[in-house]
C-alpha cells in the first residue's frame, strides 16, 4: 500500500471535516456584526454545545456503518438501528427545548448566567432535527467510506457549508433576528441539506453493491463469526455512542467551569472562537480513524498505515504552530472574526497553550481506528471515559484554586488527551499480534514449511 493511495483515500475526508469547520466560524463572524455580539456568542456557543451532546449516541454511526455495512442485509440492519436512534434523540432534543428540564440543566446545572441562558433556549428549540440529520448522513457516509465514495462525502459538506454560509449571510443582511437565532437557523439549514445530499449520493451504492440481488458478504458484518444480528450490532456501537457521549460531555464540562471562574462572559464568549480554531487543526485527525477502519487489513496494512499517521502528527503540529504563533491568528481573531478587544485578547492569549493539542488528537484517531477494526470498542470507551475523568479532575482543581479559566481549560483538556494515548497505546499493543509491534518494525515470522 502506497502512501499516495492512502493521502487520496484521506484527502475528501479531511475536506469534508475542515469545510465542515468552516461553518462554526462562518457563524460566529456573522454574529459578532450582530448587535449584543458577545451575549449571541456566547449562548450559540451553549446552543452547539448541547446540540452536539445530545447528538453523541449517534456521532459513531459513521464507523459503525463503515465497519459493519458489507451487504444488503447488514445495510438494512444499521438503517433500522440508525433510525431507531434518530427518534430517541429527537425526543430528548424536544424534552430539553420545550420542558422544565431546560431550566434544570442550563441555568441550573450549567451555572449559565440569565443574561446568556435566555437565548439559549430558542436555539435548542430551532435545533429539534439536528440529530436526525446528523444521524442519518453519518449512516450514508459509512457505506460511501465502505465503498470508496469518499470524494462524495467531500462534495456532500460543500453543499451543507453553501447552505449555511448563504442562509446566514442573507438572514445576517436582511433580517431583523437576533444572532442566535440566525445562526440556529442557519446550522438547521446546512445539516439538511448535507442530509439530503448523502442521500443521493448513496444511490449507485444502494442500487449495485448493496441491492437484493447483490452477493451477499460471507461473513463480513461479524469477522468470521455468525451473521450480523441487532443485539450484536448494538454490542458493536453501544461503547462508540458511550464514547462520543463522554467526549460531548466535555464541552457542558469545560462551559461549566468557564461560567464559575474568572471573566465568565468574556470567557464563554471566546471560548467557541478558539474552540473552532482547535477543531480546524485537529480536521486531519477527525478524518483518520474510518481510514484505517476502511484499509486496514493484515501486517503488510498497517506499516504503511502507522507511517502516515505518523506523517499527519509532524503535519498538524507544524500547521498549528505557524498559525498560533505568527500574526495569523490575530488576523483571524480580529479581521475574519471581528471580536471585540478583550474578548479577542482573551482567546490569542490561551491559542499557544493547545500546540500539542492536534498531535495528540492524530495519535488517538490512529489508536482508535486500529481497536475499531479488530472489535475492540470498549477499550475505546474506557479510554474516553479516563479522558473525561481527568478533565474533569482537572478543571475542579482549578475551581478550588481559582485559576485562570481559558488557561484551566488548556491545561484540563492536554492531559486528558495524554492520559488517553498513553492508554489507548497499551491495549492497542496488547491487541495486536505478538509479531506486529505497535512502534518499530516488525518482527520477522518464523520460517515454516
Amino acid at each position: 500500500m502506497r502512501q499516495r493511495d492512502i493521502f487520496w483515500f484521506w484527502l475528501p475526508l479531511f475536506a469534508s471535516w475542515l469545510l465542515m469547520t468552516a461553518e462554526g466560524p462562518l457563524i460566529a463572524a456573522a454574529i459578532n456584526r450582530l448587535p449584543d455580539e458577545v451575549i449571541m456568542l456566547a449562548a450559540m456557543g451553549i446552543v452547539n454545545s448541547l446540540s452536539v451532546t445530545i447528538e453523541s449516541p449517534i456521532i459513531n454511526l459513521l464507523a459503525t456503518s463503515t465497519a459493519l455495512v458489507r451487504d444488503h442485509a447488514s445495510y438494512l440492519l444499521v438503517r433500522r438501528f440508525t433510525i431507531h436512534l434518530c427518534l430517541i434523540l429527537t425526543v430528548v432534543a424536544i424534552l430539553v427545548g420545550y420542558t422544565p428540564l431546560f431550566d434544570a440543566l442550563v441555568p441550573g446545572l450549567l451555572d449559565v448566567p440569565d443574561e446568556i441562558a435566555r437565548w439559549v433556549r430558542p436555539g435548542l428549540q430551532i435545533m429539534i432535527l439536528w440529530s436526525a440529520a446528523i444521524g442519518w448522513r453519518r449512516f450514508l457516509q459509512g457505506i460511501l467510506i465502505r465503498f470508496n465514495r469518499t470524494r462524495s462525502i467531500a462534495w456532500g459538506t460543500a453543499v451543507r457549508l453553501l447552505a449555511s454560509g448563504g442562509t446566514v449571510a442573507v438572514l445576517a443582511v436582511w433580517g431583523r433576528w437576533p444572532g442566535v437565532i440566525i445562526g440556529a437557523v442557519a446550522l438547521m439549514a446546512g445539516v439538511l441539506a448535507e442530509a439530503a445530499f448523502a442521500t443521493w449520493a448513496v444511490r449507485p451504492v444502494l442500487r449495485d453493491e448493496l441491492s437484493a440481488d447483490a452477493p451477499a458478504a460471507a461473513n463480513a458484518s461479524s469477522g468470521g463469526g455468525p451473521p450480523l444480528t441487532y443485539r450484536a450490532l448494538l454490542a458493536f456501537h453501544l461503547p462508540l455512542a458511550a464514547t462520543s457521549l463522554l467526549v460531548l460531555l466535555m464541552q457542558p464540562l469545560v462551559t461549566s467551569s468557564l461560567a464559575r471562574l474568572d471573566r465568565p462572559t468574556e470567557s464563554l464568549a471566546a471560548w467557541p472562537i478558539l474552540f473552532q480554531i482547535l477543531l480546524m487543526a485537529r480536521a486531519a485527525a477527525l478524518a483518520l480513524p474510518e481510514v484505517i477502519i476502511a484499509l486496514h487489513r493484515d501486517r503488510g496494512t498497517f506499516g504503511p498505515l502507522r507511517r502516515f499517521s505518523f506523517t499527519l502528527v509532524g503535519a498538524v503540529t507544524a500547521a498549528t504552530a505557524v498559525f498560533a504563533l505568527t500574526p495569523l491568528a490575530g488576523f483571524y481573531v480580529f479581521r475574519v472574526q471581528d471580536m471585540t478587544p478583550d474578548v479577542g485578547e482573551l482567546a490569542l492569549s490561551s491559542l499557544s497553550l493547545f500546540l500539542l493539542f492536534p498531535a495528540l488528537a492524530v495519535l488517538t484517531s490512529w489508536l482508535r481506528g486500529l481497536l475499531i477494526h479488530g472489535r475492540h470498542t470498549r477499550d475505546v470507551n474506557v479510554g474516553m471515559a479516563i479522558n473525561l475523568a481527568v478533565t474533569g479532575a482537572t478543571l475542579l482543581l482549578g475551581l478550588r484554586l481559582a485559576w485562570p479559566g481559558l488557561p484551566t481549560a488548556a491545561l484540563a483538556l492536554n492531559l486528558a488527551s495524554l492520559a488517553e494515548v498513553v492508554y489507548l497505546t497499551w491495549r492497542t499493543r496488547a491487541a495486536l499480534p505478538a509479531d506486529l509491534p505497535l512502534f518499530g518494525a516488525p518482527r520477522p515470522q518464523p520460517f515454516r514449511s
